[in-house]
């Protein structure tokens, strides 16, 4: 009789023609490896490269596996005039109320439950003048689900709105760095001198607007209010984010690629022409000043992946008060064949508040906790995941402070 030859499929056609089962024979053999080869708490490689944008005020190009993302950010000017509908504080005066004592910035404020306070109302007011405006775009061809000719998809839209509440949320940026003062020339300065403070106050982490520094008399009161140095105008930051290449959970690369630019943005130094009513911004890039960060917030992504649903693999038999134990697996970082296999999708957002790059988990701040389908992950395996994320943390950091 002839023989009978048993039918073989290769790897790639056996992944498609049965994706969970696939998955499953990986996660269940003696390695625990992935189809990727990664263990399942293992990342993907990433690579950031700061700059790459010569038009931008900053920019960075972040690769993590198959997806690639493009940030780019440029400032605007937006005038305090313009402003409707809302009483930002411009005068010394009102910020000493912010901030405390005879301080007019965070970095002069020592009190610490006074710099929260202040780092709160900073960030409501950056929220109510719109200073930032970030735009995901998912490019045409980034996967098979985006195709041209369409408009914005609810997935883009969703990704910006995520983006931006993070922004309020982490009180990333400083308020600090986007004020645009006016110093008048002084009419109280005996000594005739030039106002000593004529840039941005963000151009230095030690600058100051107490009045002391910039009049010679101490007596404030005595100084008429048009005399005295007041914000006309802010910086807006326009952030875009293009995806280029989209294999998984796109938000982890696009905050990565964001906290890249932004460490990496350089605004001009710029000033109020009384004269000409307007902004005027100085050409040299050794005047530029960066923008303070607080911390460094991390987004990181887990898929749970459940091997009993569709027939995926055997079931565990074990029951606990009647009710059958599934067999899972947390998957970090999981690529695009992964995603389309998991139940259920957790992503956290931490911080490290005992400072940047430290591997201390003690000091660990979560700002945001989101999880979509599937009850796998409970209590217990929320704590899991933190500490997952807070040895990740450390690596992450100098993967940025390195680009």
């Amino acid at each position: 009789p002839p023989s009978t030859t048993p039918l073989t499929f290769p790897p790639t056609h056996f992944a498609k023609l049965a994706p969970r089962s696939y998955l499953h024979a990986h996660l269940s053999s003696p390695s625990s490896r992935r189809p990727s080869g990664r263990l399942p708490h293992e990342f993907r490689n990433q690579s950031i490269n700061a700059g790459s944008l010569t038009h931008c005020h900053g920019s960075a190009v972040v690769r993590s596996g198959d997806t690639a993302v493009v940030c780019g950010i440029r400032g605007d000017i937006l005038k305090a005039g313009d402003v409707v509908d809302y009483r930002p504080a411009t005068t010394v005066e009102e910020l000493r109320k912010r901030y405390g004592g005879e301080s007019t910035s965070l970095s002069t404020t020592k009190d610490e439950d006074q710099r929260n306070k202040a780092r709160k109302e900073n960030a409501e007011e950056m929220a109510e003048l719109n200073l930032l405006v970030p735009n995901v775009e998912l490019s045409t061809g980034c996967s098979p689900n985006h195709l041209p000719g369409g408009p914005p998809s609810e997935e883009a839209q969703s990704l910006s709105h995520r983006v931006l509440s993070l922004l309020h949320i982490s009180q990333l940026l400083s308020m600090d760095d986007l004020r645009i003062w006016y110093y008048p020339p002084s009419s109280t300065n005996s000594k005739n001198q030039p106002p000593p403070a004529e840039a941005s106050p963000a151009e230095s982490t030690s600058v100051s607007l107490d009045a002391p520094t910039s009049y010679p008399n101490e007596d404030t009161t005595e100084v008429e209010e048009s005399q005295q140095p007041k914000v006309k105008a802010y910086w807006t930051l326009h952030i875009t984010l293009l995806v280029l290449s989209l294999s998984g959970p796109p938000f982890p690369t696009l905050w990565t690629a964001l906290i890249a630019a932004i460490r990496n943005t350089h605004l001009p130094r710029a000033r109020w022409d009384a004269d000409l009513n307007s902004v005027l911004c100085s050409p040299s890039i050794s005047e530029a000043h960066s923008l303070r960060t607080n911390g460094l917030p991390m987004a990181i992504s887990f898929g749970v992946f459940e091997a009993e649903k569709d027939g995926a693999g055997p079931v565990s038999a074990s029951t606990q008060a009647g009710v059958e134990q599934r067999e899972n697996w947390v998957l970090a970082d999981v690529d695009g064949f992964e995603a389309s296999c998991c139940d259920e999708e957790v992503t956290l957002v931490v911080r490290d508040s005992n400072g940047v790059g430290s591997k201390r988990t003690k000091g660990l701040e979560v700002l945001r906790f989101e999880k979509n389908g599937g009850g796998a992950v409970g209590r217990d395996e929320m704590r899991e995941l933190v500490e997952l994320a807070g040895r990740r943390l450390g690596e992450w950091a100098a993967l940025i402070d390195g680009s």
